[in-house]
């Protein structure tokens, strides 16, 4: 039986996840392996602006297609232009033009109107596009944010024991911005791009049908290493994921509040700048010699390129001047020239990035499906009664952490019924903390079954069941919100309530310090986002986590060192408090402190994963075991002190 249910890493992937051709019949299957990929991703960022916003999407296709359409309607306004000119000019030096200068100027005049026309159109269009870009841009980078966060939070815990998640997970965060607008406009450039292309072919081909050939010939050498290298370049990226990472590390600890004063005192910031210098210069060095080698190889390219159009231009000239042609033909075909390169150039190199771009977009896609396997066996799921006895029951219970083989826990049996007042006690690593979070199932057990009311735990929906625990880890969240709301959130699902606010900070012994903040409850915390914030001592965040734990009106309560950072006299309080709380409860405390375990109805010994005691206060005195070698060795530590 394996209770994780975990996933098996994916595949190492190689060329867009497809198996290299093996043969010469194996290429066409292999090409169209990488084009259903690319149109796959292509398609996925295309649905994504759809969802942030459609109306801007339609608004950009329009755009597209104006801006592939007017540069072939500016050439031929551009021609006639010149070729009336040129003819009034020739017609005034040969006397022969008329005396009407309206008459004369008249076809003039309509073509400077449609060439402003043209003007005010291809401004336009550029100030929209600019502005569609931009706003598309904020809503789409909105939209995947929200969809990365979330997923992270529907996910299960486990996968944040796994690299490749958050390999997945930092990809993902960093391509949210501006990639998949990029791409999209890149792929719009392209659709523009070959609009004006076919047109200017079009024009071209009545001189010469062989011209349009020999430029995108010409081409096609630097978009076969544009492609080589987009590809290099996105799994140079992927694969030193883990350099990215600790270099993202290495300078958020430089910039960590709570981490800045030990930093300081030890002298630790030079060691993590230069352990932060030498990660980048590994990564940098990979990825400059792949940028030096592209360029170089670009540059040779690009020479022989440009000898092709300077060829292509004398044969332009030559055309024009011998077979009658009119200066303004001469500018039209030569714009036809430089605009067919533009194109042929923009064509290869944005769909080398759109390439690139949506081979980034994998990570996302990744990241999306991620499968989340702690969700109800049983449909419909069960639903646990509210405000009701439970009974917990762990039945030959093992578990251990994915991609570990040792087990954390081994064999657990253990049972708790309402009203229990349960102390875990053990050595650090025994095993305590686990044991809850496999009873919150935030972790699937790797063998063996826990029983909620006599039915598997796995059977009930997962947010009642997490609604029937109030809680309190040893890494509780210090939020940066007001005081009040670092309360209320231990149950965001009942409408705030300041007086039940204020019973459970009293209860917490939070309420004296609270009243004594500028604002009181309504003070912000931290200094992260207001001025005015204030920031609280170790004990007092704690002191408002177990505020947060009573003010849940909760079946189970589960407090994992809760006390940590309170003193002996103020942990004593918050216990007595907890026991008048958990009247009519199950109650389970995890405590290093043994002396809140003398009053407990049952105290369970871990040591080593496995339980090695289970017994009141007294009973487990008497048998001088485990439990009273570390109550014995405590007490007499505080005793010489």
């Amino acid at each position: 039986m394996n209770g994780l249910n975990m996933p098996p890493p994916p595949p190492k992937r190689q060329d867009d996840g497809l198996q290299k051709p093996k043969s010469v019949r194996d290429i066409p299957k292999y090409l169209a392996g990488l084009l259903g990929g690319f149109f796959k991703r292509l398609f996925y960022i295309v649905s994504l602006v759809w969802e942030a916003a459609p109306l801007l999407l339609v608004a950009m296709i329009v755009l597209c297609i104006l801006d592939g359409i007017l540069p072939v309607v500016g050439a031929y306004i551009s021609k006639d232009l010149i070729n009336i000119i040129a003819e009034l000019i020739g017609s005034s030096s040969r006397g022969n033009i008329s005396e009407d200068i309206l008459i004369t100027m008249k076809p003039l005049l309509w073509l400077f109107v449609f060439y402003f026309i043209y003007l005010f159109l291809n401004k336009m269009m550029v100030r929209f596009k600019s502005m569609v870009t931009n706003i598309s841009g904020e809503l789409v980078a909105n939209h995947i944010r929200l969809k990365i966060t979330t997923k992270a939070k529907d996910v299960d815990i486990a996968s944040f024991d796994r690299p490749e998640f958050y390999e997945r997970l930092e990809n993902a965060n960093r391509e949210a911005g501006m990639r998949p607008i990029q791409i999209l406009n890149a792929t719009f450039s392209v659709v523009s791009a070959g609009i004006s292309m076919i047109s200017f072919i079009a024009v071209l081909a009545t001189l010469s049908p062989y011209a349009p050939a020999v430029i995108i010939v010409a081409a096609i050498p630097g978009a076969i290493v544009s492609y080589s290298y987009r590809h290099k370049n996105f799994w140079y990226i992927r694969r030193h994921s883990k350099e990215r990472r600790e270099m993202t590390y290495y300078s958020s600890v430089m910039v960590n509040k709570d981490m800045a004063k030990e930093i300081k005192l030890l002298g630790l910031g030079d060691t993590f700048i230069d352990k932060y210098k030498a990660v980048f210069a590994k990564y940098y060095k990979g990825l400059k010699s792949l940028v030096v080698k592209e360029g170089v190889t670009q540059l040779v390219i690009g020479i022989l390129s440009t000898l092709a159009h300077c060829a292509l231009f004398l044969y332009v000239a030559y055309t024009v001047i011998y077979k009658d042609g009119q200066i303004g033909d001469y500018s039209l075909y030569t714009g036809a020239l430089t605009s067919i390169t533009g194109y042929v150039a923009t064509l290869f190199t944005a769909t080398a990035t759109i390439y690139e771009g949506t081979l980034f977009i994998n990570n996302m896609m990744d990241f999306m499906k991620e499968e989340v396997t702690v969700k109800p066996t049983v449909t419909p799921a069960r639903i646990p009664d509210k405000s009701a006895a439970h009974t917990v029951e762990f039945k030959n219970v093992s578990f251990r952490y994915p991609g570990t083989e040792k087990y954390v826990l081994e064999n657990v049996n253990l049972s708790f019924k309402t009203g229990d007042n349960v102390v875990l006690v053990g050595l650090n690593g025994a095993g305590k903390t686990t044991l809850i979070k496999l009873i919150t199932r935030l972790y699937d057990v790797s063998d063996g079954v826990i029983l909620l009311d006599g039915h598997d735990i796995r059977e009930y929906d997962v947010e009642a069941l997490h609604d029937l625990f109030g809680i309190i880890f040893q890494d509780f969240g210090r939020y940066a919100e007001s005081a009040a709301e670092n309360i209320e959130f231990g149950d965001v699902h009942r409408s705030p309530d300041r007086e039940e606010v204020i019973l459970a900070a009293k209860g917490a012994d939070a309420d004296g310090f609270i009243e004594n903040l500028p604002h009181g409850y309504d003070t912000p915390l931290t200094r992260m986002f207001e001025e005015d914030g204030i920031e609280l001592s170790g004990g007092q965040w704690q002191k408002l986590s177990v505020a947060r734990a009573f003010y849940k009106k909760s079946d189970i309560l589960i407090l994992d060192e809760p006390t940590a950072s309170l003193d002996a006299i103020a942990e004593k309080e918050v216990f007595d408090r907890f026991r008048e709380l958990s009247e009519n409860k199950l109650t389970l405390f995890v405590s290093h402190r043994l002396s809140s375990a003398v009053d407990a109805s049952k105290i369970v010994v871990i040591d080593g994963g496995k339980i090695a005691e289970i017994g009141t206060h007294e009973e487990l005195m008497s048998k001088g075991g485990k439990y009273c070698e570390l109550f014995t060795t405590q007490a007499k530590r505080y005793t010489t002190e």
